[in-house]
C-alpha cells in the first residue's frame, strides 16, 4: 500500500500504462497473427498490401519498449523470408 502522496500517484500512473501496454503488446500480437493467416492462405495480393502495415506496426511498439527492437526485427525477418518462399 502506498504511503506517500508520490506513490499514490505513481500507482495510478502504473496502471493506466499498464492499460496502454496490454492494448500495444495486444496489437503486436494481432498483426503477427494477421500476417501468419494471410500467408497461410498464400494470398498474396492481401500480403503485400498489410506487409508495410505490419511493419509499421511491429516497430513503432518497438519504439515504446514494449516489446524489444530486436524481437520485432526477428520477426519481421521471418516473416519477410516465409513470404520469399511464397513468391517462388
Amino acid at each position: 500500500m502506498p504511503n506517500t502522496k508520490s506513490a499514490i500517484r505513481r500507482v495510478k500512473r502504473v496502471k493506466k500504462q499498464s492499460l496502454v501496454n496490454k492494448l500495444r503488446r495486444s496489437r503486436y500480437r494481432l498483426a503477427i497473427k494477421k500476417i501468419n493467416k494471410l500467408i497461410e492462405k498464400k494470398d498474396l495480393q492481401a500480403i503485400k498490401k498489410f506487409y508495410p502495415k505490419f511493419q509499421s506496426e511491429l516497430m513503432r511498439i518497438a519504439k515504446t519498449g514494449v516489446v524489444k527492437r530486436e524481437n520485432a526485427s526477428r520477426k519481421i525477418a521471418r516473416i519477410s523470408k516465409k513470404i520469399k518462399k511464397i513468391n517462388k
